[in-house]
């Protein structure tokens, strides 16, 4: 493989990949320089003169997953290299990037990861129909057939697989259907996180670099949302360089591959893996000299912004009106035909999913808190109410149980609308609204965890029910009202983001000429903070601010989807509260005295701590009911014809139909080891019914002796004591009875003794049939009977060999009708017992048992 992507990738096309990343780069670095300056301005104007919306009614924690990591557990890999599926242990850290080690072991001893995946912009598929149609649009003129299988076969019908535009595919599966929906849940999660590198709180860096990368891309002509718009800014630098440079090189390269589509898709997959990671490595070296570089003008930019603040602010009034006057009449006339008839649509459109999606929230809160107070009425200790606290902590954290909240946004559809306003897709708004779902759920919790805490301390622990009750009231009254806060921001927002773009495109080629002589307005010591491009904008943004504010206004006033109206929530409505939230979080677990939280077991190590501290899990280990996890080690899966598809149902099956999991257990007493060690022969040996009584009355117990038994397989065993046990057993009819003398001889005989008498046994019939044939030669028949008899009474007498024993199995075939045996109806003592003395035992049917 590495051959494939040499050959395609020789030097002079990594020099072109190259000079491509730094025109690119170069481009981009002149439009962030001149955003950086600006989004300055705006931070110390925006510090100076203050403002702002509404003050938070809950709290908010500023590092909620300290000391935590959020998954860990084994699951099947599938290896390029080789072609096969082994199992790797995984484990997710509170950076969410994805970790897989060979085995717990390698894990738990610190070693490097054999992978680490960073899972900003991949997408999770579940199925490989999802995936094959994927990949056969990733070549150009290739047009593959309905149903054509992958190149890959998943080892199970449960599979996972990342999927990237360009980065490399990963591919895994797992045996179960709760399995998949967990990991499912879990990788999504590490997706949405990484999605959203941007931190929010850097004023000036985050709205610089995505000012910048949208006017990039609007000089391109590529307007409205990107969808790559996810990561680190070197990794969304990355997506903007293979945006235009992957068609171009696919064209070239496309045509070149060999083999059948599957192999060219994956070699193609190669290459453009090894590209995209030539492109980042620039990307990041070349992103953080660019912003060092504007960082170290940070002090003297803000001295000067800060001595001529009011004259940069009046030098921005006068060149924007002189703007209004030539944009906003041709932006009303396109608000009134074009946009307005289409915002309640818009807005429509995102209310309902994302309202449904933050009540599901209050839900998921709510149910939980009822969990917590069930377990207080029924008498749980207070071990118990810190297991549920320190769970209750992490539940925004939780992939799962928050998995039905974000399920409720991912409805979201603005299909009619993504054509008109040239959304590329409903993904940028529905990781935004999840991502503001979970911090909402986090805000709700950790107020109700400082409400109650403060409540204990001033009230005690009497009526701990009734004490969560009032803090839980509390906390769902102030999170209706923040999140109708959020969801009215995050409507506003998103209008803005779907009308603006549209309107800047239609707006351009008649307004776009007529901007440079506005440059004259501004004096040379502001050019760097008054952009005649951003004024523009910002004419148009406030063109349709108003209709867009009003649409919203209209859907609090009437309570749809329960926005609550701007003047019902308070400012600083509760300043006591608002004092909590300088207090450190409380450890649940310590103080209550409870233990280590759902799933602490297998975290990770702490960063920088010892060895013995530990990462608390927030979402706990996958086990069926009934199945053991023995994935502990690197195993290789069988070939995909191997495997049995088994259902979820059947491995979730009853425990007793399948017997224990980790097999023959040793034993946990002194008598078990000692069975061991010393084994134990039973022998059942029946008793006549008059000797029962006398039995039964003390015969049963061990007494000691020494001797020796020889056993089936010939090996002599030494014992050492001899247990008498008296049972009963059905008597059987003697018709159905087996010979006693053959009975005896199983009993006592050894496989070598038992040898010996069928040799002569067949000696004797050997001899017995030749007298046979001469008797049979004579001329009268009764002779001949004469004669058999005799030679039949002759093998009854003592003879060396043991003729009894014949005539005891085969006496039923060659007996004379004339000879008078036995009564069948009268059973026959039988004599000469185990030692030689004439001993009569009961003809009922004796057994061996070995243990």
């Amino acid at each position: 493989m590495g051959d494939v992507v040499s050959s395609h990738l020789d030097e002079s096309r990594q020099e072109m990949i190259t000079a491509r990343t730094r025109d690119v780069m170069k481009e981009f670095s002149d439009v962030f320089e001149q955003q950086y300056s600006v989004a300055l301005f705006n931070s110390v104007r925006f510090e100076i003169e203050g403002g702002g919306g509404t003050q938070s009614q809950l709290l908010h924690r500023k590092d909620a997953l300290a000391g935590r990591s959020i998954f860990s557990g084994s699951l099947f890999q599938y290896l390029e290299e080789n072609r096969k599926w082994r199992n790797r242990f995984v484990a997710v850290p509170n950076s969410y990037t994805i970790s897989l080690y060979e085995s717990k072991t390698a894990h738990e001893r610190g070693l490097h990861p054999k992978v680490t995946i960073n899972c900003a912009g991949y997408k999770v598929l579940t199925s490989m129909e999802e995936y094959t149609e994927l990949i056969n649009t990733s070549l150009p003129g290739i047009k593959a057939k309905a149903g054509n299988s992958p190149f890959i076969k998943c080892a199970s019908q449960f599979p996972l697989i990342l999927w990237h535009p360009y980065a490399r595919h990963h591919y895994f599966c797992v045996m179960t259907e709760k399995e998949q929906n967990k990991w499912h849940a879990v990788l999504q999660d590490c997706v949405r996180h990484r999605n959203n590198g941007l931190p929010e709180d850097c004023t000036v860096q985050t709205p610089a670099f995505t000012d910048a990368v949208r006017l990039h891309r609007q000089a391109k002509g590529h307007y409205g949302t990107w969808d790559m718009m996810c990561g680190t800014p070197p990794q969304i630098l990355a997506n903007l360089v293979m945006e235009t440079l992957q068609p171009e090189l696919r064209s070239v390269i496309g045509p070149r591959l060999k083999g059948k589509l599957q192999q060219r898709q994956r070699d193609w997959m190669l290459i453009s893996d090894a590209v995209y990671r030539q492109v980042l490595s620039q990307t990041t070296g070349q992103y953080d000299a660019l912003v060092e570089g504007c960082e170290a003008q940070r002090a003297s930019l803000d001295a000067r912004l800060r001595t001529d603040m009011d004259q940069i602010i009046t030098s921005k009034e006068h060149v924007s009106s002189k703007i209004r006057a030539l944009v906003l009449p041709k932006a009303e006339q396109l608000l009134q035909a074009s946009v307005q008839p289409y915002i309640s649509s818009i807005l429509e459109a995102l209310m309902e999913p994302t309202s449904r999606g933050f009540s599901e929230v209050r839900d998921v809160f709510f149910k939980e808190m009822v969990d917590i107070s069930k377990n207080s009425l029924n008498g749980a200790g207070k071990d118990k109410l810190g297991d549920h606290m320190e769970r209750l902590s992490m539940l925004a954290f939780h992939p799962v149980k928050m998995q039905s909240c974000y399920e409720k946004v991912e409805q979201l559809n603005l299909e009619g609308l993504q054509q008109r306003f040239d959304v590329a897709s409903p993904s940028v708004f529905i990781s935004r609204a999840q991502i503001l779902m979970r911090e909402q759920m986090d805000n709700a919790v950790y107020t109700f965890m400082q409400l109650l805490q403060q409540s204990l301390e001033t009230q005690g622990e009497e009526d701990m029910c009734k004490t969560m009750q009032r803090c839980q009231d509390r906390v769902l009254k102030k999170y209706d009202y923040d999140s109708s806060t959020v969801r009215k921001k995050f409507f506003r927002e998103s209008l803005l983001q779907i009308i603006i773009p549209y309107m800047l495109q239609q707006l351009s080629p008649s307004c776009s000429p007529e901007l440079p002589r506005f440059e004259e307005l501004i004096f040379e010591d502001f050019s760097r903070f008054l952009l005649v491009e951003n004024l523009f904008e910002e004419v148009v943004l406030q063109s349709v601010s108003k209709d867009i504010m009003m649409a919203v206004k209209d859907a609090a006033l009437q309570r749809r989807h329960n926005l609550y109206r701007d003047s019902m929530i308070l400012t600083n409505s509760d300043p006591n509260l608002h004092l909590l939230g300088e207090n450190p979080q409380v450890d649940w677990a310590a103080r209550f005295g409870g233990d280590e939280p759902e799933g602490s077991v297998g975290g990770g190590r702490v960063e920088g701590g010892g060895s013995g501290s530990r990462r608390r899990q927030v979402v706990s280990m996958i086990q069926l009911d009934g199945v053991p996890l023995p994935f502990e080690s690197c195993l290789e899966v069988p070939g995909v014809e191997l495997i049995p598809e088994e259902d979820a149902e059947m491995l979730e099956g009853d425990e007793e139909d399948r017997g224990p999991p980790g097999g023959p257990k040793s034993p946990d007493s002194v008598d078990g080891i000692r069975d061991l060690i010393n084994p134990v022969v039973e022998l059942v040996l029946p008793v006549p019914q008059e000797s029962r009584s006398d039995a039964s009355n003390g015969s049963n117990g061990t007494e000691p002796t020494t001797g020796t038994v020889t056993m089936q397989d010939g090996l002599q065993e030494h014992v050492t004591h001899v247990t008498t046990t008296v049972e009963d057993f059905p008597r059987k009819s003697p018709r159905d009875k087996t010979s006693p003398q053959t009975i005896l001889q199983q009993l006592v005989g050894s496989r070598k003794q038992e040898a010996d008498e069928e040799r002569q046994e067949e000696a004797a019939i050997k001899n017995a049939i030749e007298e046979i044939e001469t008797a049979v030669q004579g001329d009268e028949r009764e002779r001949t009977a004469e004669v058999f008899a005799a030679d039949l009474d002759d093998e009854s007498s003592p003879r060396p060999a043991p003729a009894s024993d014949f005539s005891s199995r085969y006496d039923s075939g060659f007996q004379s009708q004339s000879n008078e045996g036995p009564d069948e109806d009268e059973p026959q003592p039988i004599t000469n017992g185990l030692n030689g003395e004439d001993k009569v035992v009961d003809p009922v049917e004796v057994e061996v048992v070995l243990a």
